[in-house]
């Protein structure tokens, strides 16, 4: 297996310099689908799925449609250096199985908006891991981004504290950190192979690994036990694209011209759909809580996002002509 060849490579520096707002809306654009996947497992529930059962059916069903647009864009694509296995098992296992498990045992043993919390401290994993291995600079801008941020998810999930523990502690953290690994892990496989393989690889590798945790033979009898079977598959087939192939496609491509520290806190605009969401499709009230985290999401997508250097050259030119 060979390295990807030049074409599969990210855009150059010039044409990201041309189009500086694609990755931000390729990322709040992962975080919008993102944050419908509490629609889709509500739904998923009421046939007596399991949460890992479902992540399986997500994840496997995802790695399936990933294969196959990387077989219709371009299959050289499929070829990666045996070096590289142990990248992609990082992604698969290490992240997205990972802190997937991690975070729905946190919801076992929690409560929903501590768990919440415990998930959405990934942008500060995110950013110490960028400072370690990337040597990113930690600005003033990005750690008021991310104190905002950090501060809309508790105001939005609630603050409660409720059924904490040392061990939910231990894998409510995980779930951040597992999460944040995506954009550091990713950020390196995107040097070396288009998104469209590392997207493909990391959830063939999750899919393998859920399948030794999903008790599939209890799984197959719930679905043979479905009376309508024929829209239960189109609807996991639904969540699958929705939840987990556009959002982490945007995603991954987003990552390509966006630093994972800067990614990961606009991803937090997740958090805030999913209680938007609530609203619309559930009736759910809009606490002021609520919509003060709302609030301090937004203002930190934007303080991230506006082009600082360009807002101080307009005010030395307004100085100058006045």
């Amino acid at each position: 297996m060979n390295d990807m060849n030049e074409n599969e490579k990210s855009l150059t520096g010039n044409d990201i310099k041309k189009n500086p707002m694609i990755g931000p809306v390729l990322i709040i654009i992962a975080g919008c689908f993102w944050g419908s996947m509490g629609v889709f497992v509500r739904k998923l529930s009421t046939y007596d799925l399991s949460t890992i059962q479902i992540v399986s059916i997500r994840v496997t069903l995802s790695a399936i449609i990933f294969a196959l647009v990387l077989f219709v864009k371009d299959r050289s694509g499929f070829r990666i250096s045996f070096k590289d296995i142990p990248l992609f098992l990082g992604l698969g296992f290490g992240s997205i199985l990972f802190f997937t498990v991690c975070y729905f045992t946190a919801i076992r043993i929690m409560s929903l908006s501590t768990a919440a919390i415990l998930l959405y401290t990934s942008p500060v994993w995110i950013m110490l891991m960028s400072i370690l291995f990337f040597h990113e600079r930690l600005d003033k801008k990005k750690l008021l981004a991310l104190v905002l941020a950090f501060a809309g998810c508790v105001l939005v999930s609630g603050i409660s504290g409720e059924g904490m523990t040392p061990v939910g502690l231990l894998v409510g953290l995980g779930s951040g950190m597992g999460y944040g690994l995506y954009s550091i892990l990713g950020t390196i496989a995107l040097r070396r192979y288009s998104p469209y393989t590392v997207t493909t690889y990391t959830f063939i590798f999750a899919a393998v690994g859920s399948w030794f945790i999903c008790r599939p033979v209890d799984m197959f009898q719930k679905f043979e036990a479905a009376t309508d079977m024929g829209f239960l598959l189109f609807f996991c087939c639904l969540t699958a694209l929705i939840t987990a192939v556009i959002p982490f496609l945007s995603y991954t491509l987003g990552l390509e011209r966006v630093e994972a520290s800067k990614a990961g806190i606009i991803a937090t605009i997740e958090p805030m759909v999913a209680t938007l969401l609530g609203i619309v499709v559930y009736s759910e009230p809009l606490t002021l809580m609520s919509g003060a985290g709302i609030l301090l999401i937004l203002s930190a997508v934007v303080i991230l996002n506006l082009r600082w250097d360009d807002i101080k050259r307009k005010k030395i030119i307004n100085k100058e002509q006045q």
